[in-house]
């Protein structure tokens, strides 16, 4: 790949990376408690194990990004293209796990008799409504990334001058 191949996948990777860095700081520092009944309980990320996939993932994605930054361009885009693959996988995943959390924690299930918790917490909902918005913006980059270094390896579209 020449260098003007390579300034979009750089700049592409660094938004996705800034993106589940916020993510993970954002959803690190959902908490709020509430008292209901004379009882107090907290809600923290860490009180589901799909939010804590979801930090997990996107620290891990933040961590690869960082380094794949620092990867030259000629070396190995073979073995970077199939973990960005590999990365996208699990980074879809966990943002689609904690997103379907997110539904239940703020509409609830009526048919199991789950209620939303939401009115209860709105710090924390706002929060997690927040770290999956910056997650969404991260897998949009991804695609994006993944799109663009198919095409430039494979040679998919090619202009002619």
């Amino acid at each position: 790949m020449n260098k003007a191949q390579w300034i979009p996948i750089i700049v592409l990777r660094f938004i996705a990376m800034a993106s589940t860095f916020v993510a993970t700081l954002v959803m690190i520092t959902s908490h709020d408690s509430a008292k209901v009944l004379g009882m107090t309980f907290q809600a923290k990320y860490n009180n589901s194990p799909t939010l804590k996939y979801f930090v997990i993932v996107c620290v891990i994605t933040t961590v690869y990004s960082l380094a794949t930054l620092f990867v030259p361009p000629k070396k190995s885009w073979r073995p970077v293209l199939v973990l960005d693959l590999i990365i996208m996988s699990f980074l879809i995943s966990s943002f689609s796990a904690a997103v379907g959390v997110g539904q239940l924690g703020k509409e609830g299930n009526s048919h199991a008799g789950w209620l939303p918790i939401c009115g209860q917490v709105p710090k924390f909902c706002h929060h997690v409504s927040a770290a999956l918005i910056a997650g969404f913006v991260a897998v949009i980059f991804y695609v994006l990334l993944l799109l663009y270094s198919l095409n430039n390896v494979l040679d998919l579209v090619a202009f002619k001058a």
